[in-house]
């Protein structure tokens, strides 16, 4: 999918818009669905889409716009870096879905995940802040008051100790999560079949 360059002028909210139509998220974004799908290699794996998860995703899916990284695997994996750089604050979710995207993006992409690590350690999150006001400012004022684009410099000594340990932590979350995928996914792959069994009849009835 290409990526979208969303103007400076452009509210977040309009950016909002653009990015959920874009990515196919639907007009809220998906946040009012039960279930979500998490790609494992080409295998969607449903699982559950928690108040937690919704709580942090409304803020993430804002850093995509603001960032410029992808929706796609490797794009994933360098915002959960940005994310972990610039800080989670209070949002167990992010936290936990971040060290893993992180542990997963040293292993595939090494350089972009540090790269977006330092830039996140040179700039602000969201996180915290409060949701419906942020929807009101430009996607120009943000990025500057944000410093995603301060200029690169080289990681310090407290750098390179947040990402080690955030690399352990997210070695350790990774383990915890596929252990996790292993119950729930059969689950989730039911619901996802029922999903699609609904759709197809709703679609029959219509026509």
């Amino acid at each position: 999918m290409a990526l979208v360059d969303y103007d400076e002028g452009l509210t977040m909210r309009q950016a909002q818009t653009i990015y959920f139509d874009v990515n196919r998220f639907g007009a809220d974004g998906g946040y009012g669905d039960a279930w979500v799908d998490f790609k494992l290699g080409p295998l969607p794996v449903p699982f559950p889409n928690t108040q937690a998860r919704v709580r942090a995703v409304r803020y993430h899916d804002l850093h995509h716009v603001l960032t410029g990284y992808d929706t796609n695997t490797i794009g994933e994996f360098e915002i959960s870096a940005w994310e972990l750089g610039a800080g989670c604050k209070d949002f167990v979710a992010a936290w936990q879905l971040n060290l893993g995207g992180l542990f997963a993006g040293l292993l595939s992409a090494p350089r972009r995940t540090v790269r977006a690590f330092l830039r996140g350690r040179r700039s602000e999150s969201l996180y915290g802040r409060p949701f419906e006001a942020l929807l009101d400012r430009t996607v120009g004022d943000l990025r500057r008051e944000m410093r995603v684009d301060a200029p690169p410099s080289g990681p310090t000594a407290g750098d390179v100790l947040w990402l080690a340990l955030a690399s352990l932590a997210g070695l350790a979350v990774g383990v915890v999560g596929f252990a996790f995928v292993l119950v729930v996914a059969p689950i989730g792959i039911v619901n996802l079949a029922l999903r699609r069994h609904r759709a197809r009849r709703a679609a029959g009835a219509r026509a």
